[in-house]
């Protein structure tokens, strides 16, 4: 695989958010994601059986998990989020470059 960059935003899909997988082996998924103020509609929340952890390296974003905490998250901040809690991404700044974890993905 030839060295890519995690900062590199593809101009012309900002209606889009943009799923890329780094990396897939058995048992994990390292996964970039570009949101231009995407959000989970309220009544879709995330719900995995592994565990995520996520990392903003541009913009900010807010997630709320089990329906009562909020985390926001700028530059550098992270957050795990355990296998089971659904969980909704309330806001994105645009661009927002996230690099997500899945840890026990089947």
């Amino acid at each position: 695989m030839p060295p890519s960059n995690l900062f590199v935003v593809e101009q012309g899909f900002e209606a889009d958010e943009r799923f890329e997988d780094l990396l897939r082996r058995p048992g994990i998924r390292i996964e970039r994601i570009v949101s231009h103020g995407h959000v989970t509609p309220p009544e879709q929340p995330y719900q995995q059986d592994w565990d995520e952890w996520v990392l903003v390296l541009e913009g900010a974003a807010e997630l709320m998990l089990n329906g009562l905490e909020r985390h926001a998250l700028a530059v550098g901040e992270h957050l795990l989020i355990p296998a089971g809690t659904p969980h909704l991404v309330t806001y994105t700044a645009s661009p927002t470059i996230w690099l997500a974890i899945h840890i026990g993905e089947s």
